[in-house]
């Protein structure tokens, strides 16, 4: 790959196809999670040392509460085994972890995890990797806008200077920049209830790789894809 390629500040990423990949292989469900939880092991590595700034997942949506309960509780059994054997090396290669979405429905033992490894590797430096864990894009807009309606009836602000910056520091996701680039493994071509807000400017990158098979080299096609984008952001290119 180019050393002077144009990378993206921000990756975020649709994982999709775990389920067809075990299926594919006359396996469990579960079986595919494991093997999509060594491929996002590896892309996290790959697009830190790509140069990559931000990296965000969707692990877990709002809607996935509505699989089978054996799957949502391999699911979180893989989560805290993840946590608990990744956390020290993110530590010492630089990698900082956060979560976006609402955890006040995951078990007590998950909810540790997590903050056990955002506070192990808080001083990290390389890349901020995020995990979206019972994400919803529209529950978030919804409660950024609730939470700016409380400052309006509270007299802290007027309806009128609500803007787009105001309701992008009311997200979850306000600490970090937009995605420049969104990723979907499996050849699904949509957004699924996933960043609709920041991923306005965004480029997509769609590809028929199945998530347990999104490798190094997928890594780079995407990002070469993307290098080779015209961003205008509705402008008209000089």
């Amino acid at each position: 790959m180019n050393g002077k390629m144009n990378i993206p500040q921000h990756i975020a990423i649709i994982m999709d196809g775990n389920g067809r990949w075990a299926r594919q292989r006359g396996k469990e469900r579960s079986e595919g999670h494991i093997a999509g939880m060594n491929s996002l092991r590896e892309t996290v590595r790959n697009a830190a040392q790509a140069g990559v700034k931000y990296l965000t997942v969707y692990a877990f949506s709002t809607e996935n509460w509505g699989r089978p309960q054996a799957e949502v509780d391999a699911l979180m059994e893989l989560i805290c085994k993840g946590v608990e054997s990744e956390s020290a090396e993110l530590a010492k290669v630089g990698i900082k972890v956060k979560t976006i979405g609402d955890r006040s429905r995951f078990s007590e033992k998950v909810q540790a995890s997590l903050e056990k490894i955002e506070s192990l590797t808080a001083a990290g430096e390389q890349m901020t990797f995020v995990l979206a864990l019972n994400y919803s894009s529209r529950s978030e807009i919804v409660t950024a806008v609730q939470r700016l309606a409380q400052r309006v009836a509270a007299g802290e602000i007027k309806a009128e200077e609500i803007d787009e910056k105001m309701i992008s520091d009311s997200l979850y996701t306000s600490f970090m920049p937009d995605p420049d680039l969104i990723i979907r493994t499996s050849g699904e071509c949509r957004l699924s209830n996933f960043l609709m807000w920041q991923a306005s400017y965004a480029e997509f990158y769609f590809t028929p790789t199945l998530w347990p098979d999104f490798d190094k080299a997928e890594l780079e096609k995407a990002l070469e894809a993307y290098a080779a984008r015209d961003r205008r952001y509705g402008l008209v290119k000089k």
